[in-house]
Order: C-alpha cells, then sequence, then structure tokens
C-alpha cells in the first residue's frame, strides 16, 4: 500500500476519532448543563436552610437521596475539596475546533469554498473561518459589558440580530455546510469563552475572597450569571446546527440562511418551556405552537423555490415511501433516465466510483456508488436530495452542476414516482 493511501486512512480515522470525542463531551457538557440549569430553577426556600444560602433541592436517583443547597455569594466556610464544572466545555470546544480543521480547513476546497459564491484561495478562507470565531466572541463579550446588559431582553434581541446578520454574510461566503457549521462554531465559542473568560474567573475570585476572610462582591454571581443564561438558551441551536450537515434540505437550498436564523428562535421558544416547567411556573403549552409553527415554516422555506420553479412537482410524502423493489423499474425506465444517467456520470460518478478519480478521495464518499444505472435508480430519492431539490452534492458544485441539469434530476424524480 503506498504511503499516499496510508496517510488517507490514517486521516479518515483520526477524523472519526476526533468527531466521537467532539460527541462524548458535547454529550457531557450539554447534560451537566442541563442538570444545573433544571436545579437551580427548582430550588426552593424553606424554614430551616442555613445562613446565606438561597435555597435547596431534595433529589433521589440510583437508589439515593441528594441533599443541595446553593448559595448566591457562597457559604461562610469552604471545603477543601470544590468540584469545579468546566473541563466538559473546554474539552468540547478543543475537540470541535479540531473537527473543523481536520474537515473544513483539511478539505476547504470541497466543503469550504464555494467559488460561485465567492472565489477565495485557501488560506484566506480559513483566515476568514478563524477571525469570524474571535472576532465575533469580542463584539459580543463588549454587548454584555455595555449599558445593554442592565437589560437582558433588549440585549437578547440585539445579539439575535447579529446572529441574523452572521447567518446572511456566512452564506455569501461559504458553501451551505460550512456556513451552518460556522454558526454553530461561534456560537459554541461563545458559550465555552464565557465558560473559560467569565463564569469560571468570577467564580474563583469570589472563592479567593472567602478563603482570605473577606466578603465577596456579589456582582461577580450576577455577571456570570448573565452569560449562564446565554449558555442556556444557545445550546440547543447548537445541536441543530452540528447535525445539519447530514440534512441538505436545512443547509444548501436558497433560504438557508433564513432556516439557521429561525433555529435560534425555536432554541428560545423550547428552552423557555422547559425552564418553566423546571421552576415550577407553569405550563406554558404556547411553546409547542410556537416551536411547530417555525419548524413548519422551515420546511416552506426549504421547499419553496423549488415549487416556484416545478409548479407541476408533488414529490410531497410518496418520496419518502419509496422502496427500491417497487420503484426501481419506474426509475430505470422513465424517458428523462438517459439524461440523468449522463448528469451524474459526468458530475458525480468521478468520486462515487469504487476507484475514485478525484485527487485525495480513496474510497467512494460513504460508500455511495453511482457507476452503474441500477445503481443510479436505486438511489434515485438521494440524488433528488442531494442534487435536485438541494445544491448539497456536488460539494461546492466543484464540477459545476448547472441549474438546467438539476431541474432534469427534479423532473425525472417526480415524473417517475407518479407511476
Amino acid at each position: 500500500m503506498s504511503s499516499e493511501l496510508i496517510s488517507l486512512f490514517v486521516m479518515e480515522w483520526a477524523e472519526f476519532a476526533v468527531r466521537w470525542l467532539h460527541v462524548i463531551t458535547a454529550i457531557a457538557w450539554i447534560g451537566s448543563s442541563f442538570y444545573f440549569i433544571a436545579l437551580d430553577l427548582g430550588l426552593r426556600r424553606t424554614p430551616h436552610l442555613p445562613a446565606n444560602a438561597h435555597g435547596e433541592e431534595w433529589q433521589v436517583h440510583g437508589g439515593g437521596f441528594y441533599h443541595i443547597q446553593k448559595y448566591l455569594v457562597a457559604p461562610d466556610h469552604l471545603p477543601e475539596h470544590l468540584t469545579w464544572f468546566k473541563w466538559e466545555s473546554y474539552s468540547t470546544w478543543l475537540s470541535g475546533f479540531a473537527l473543523l480543521a481536520i474537515v473544513y480547513y483539511g478539505g476547504a476546497e470541497m466543503y469550504l469554498i464555494d467559488a460561485e459564491k465567492m472565489a477565495l484561495s485557501v488560506p484566506a478562507a480559513i483566515i476568514i473561518s478563524i477571525v469570524s470565531l474571535s472576532g465575533v466572541w469580542v463584539g459580543y463579550s463588549l454587548l454584555c459589558r455595555s449599558p445593554l446588559a442592565q437589560s437582558p431582553t433588549l440585549l437578547m434581541l440585539v445579539l439575535y440580530a447579529l446572529l441574523v446578520v452572521l447567518s446572511w454574510g456566512f452564506h455569501q461566503i461559504f458553501t451551505g455546510r460550512a456556513a451552518f457549521i460556522h454558526l454553530g462554531a461561534i456560537t459554541a465559542t461563545i458559550m465555552s469563552a464565557n465558560v473559560f473568560m467569565v463564569i469560571i474567573p468570577n467564580q474563583k475570585i469570589v472563592v479567593a475572597e472567602l478563603k482570605a476572610g473577606r466578603t465577596p462582591d456579589a456582582r461577580y454571581g450576577k455577571i456570570a450569571k448573565l452569560r449562564s443564561t446565554h449558555n442556556n438558551y444557545l445550546t440547543l441551536p447548537v445541536i441543530f446546527l452540528m447535525l445539519s450537515g447530514h440534512y441538505p434540505l436545512a443547509f444548501a437550498t436558497e433560504y438557508s440562511w433564513l432556516i439557521a436564523s429561525l433555529v435560534f428562535l425555536m432554541g428560545v421558544t423550547i428552552r423557555h418551556y422547559f425552564n418553566t416547567r423546571h421552576a415550577r411556573a407553569g405550563n406554558p403549552r404556547w411553546t409547542w405552537v410556537a416551536t411547530t409553527f417555525i419548524f413548519v415554516v422551515i420546511i416552506w422555506l426549504s421547499l419553496w423555490p423549488q415549487w416556484q420553479q416545478d409548479q407541476d412537482g408533488q414529490a410531497g410524502d410518496d418520496a419518502a415511501a419509496l422502496t427500491f423493489p417497487s420503484r426501481l423499474s419506474a426509475f430505470h425506465e422513465d424517458v428523462r433516465f438517459e439524461d440523468v444517467n449522463t448528469i451524474v456520470a459526468g458530475r458525480c460518478a468521478m468520486c462515487h466510483a469504487k476507484e475514485p478519480l478525484w485527487d485525495g478521495i480513496a474510497s467512494p464518499p460513504k460508500g455511495v456508488l453511482l457507476e452503474t444505472p441500477v445503481q443510479i435508480a436505486s438511489l434515485a430519492r438521494e440524488i433528488y436530495l442531494q442534487s435536485g431539490v438541494s445544491h448539497a452534492m456536488p460539494p461546492a458544485n466543484l464540477t459545476y452542476m448547472e441549474v438546467d441539469e438539476r431541474a432534469i434530476i427534479r423532473a425525472w424524480f417526480e415524473s417517475a414516482i407518479k407511476k
């Protein structure tokens, strides 16, 4: 085996290992975050609380009982050992950045740069990516230290407007997949930097003050609480954005920038429901309605451009019900299949082949083969979603699939499922 192939296989497994690490650490971080938010909201004041205690909670888990008390500033004395919840956040960000570097910086020409949007060199695209991660954090931090911090709701609205602008901007520069990932990476950077640069340092100041026998300033806790609240509402959108790379209707359609913007609103409505329930402050069922409505709008935005172009197309749920035995002949025999076969052979088969011809690819991506008519017909639904309805494939449109060719793919699929 050549050294080039060995290098390719090593990088493939390295990406898998880092991705697995990222998922593990993210589960640990998000899990602890959700737990402490629920705990904090569920605290209750009782007559027998110790001095300076804010509230307490009794919990049962794993056959045992837990009695938890919270102090807004700190208790009169501290034990020798304190458990700090920080490494979950740090390791999630570090593994996420490593994955960003491996996939999007290492494969910039395929996954990061979209020459049809902006003709960037690889170094320029990477610089834009890194500067955006750090620059947005600086801007966010300045906003949190401005007079806007005295009005948390207004601050949240300003931050949301910033995210909408970022979503639009990234979609003018990068591929749709990269735009979504960068929105997620920027949000995760804000969250992790909040922990690393604000929440933990403030807690350390409080601990140092207590050990020195002084009463800590309560403002440190107030500042940390504001950043923690932001982290609470940003968590779910980050998960959506990180998963979006598997779903081209989310990241590779005309209004993907708006879809990404609406995802942040869904994160707010979902978290508001759980926060309210954890605080035992009611059952805001309206959040279910709002979330469902936003999601329906997202679905509509992903399909509307194609519905405008193909008013007679009625794929709908029939596409999702497609099965290989019952529909293969229709996809193979349709009069447009000859054209589709030619398009796939010219635009897709150089990568999706037993022996890919594209430099840097040792095996067909995801094991997908598109070399024969039977293979193309059996993967009709995937071709339709990836290259017809969306522009997810070819990645960054490296093989220059034309608008008319995508229309042919749509017409082929939509006519075949009617049979």
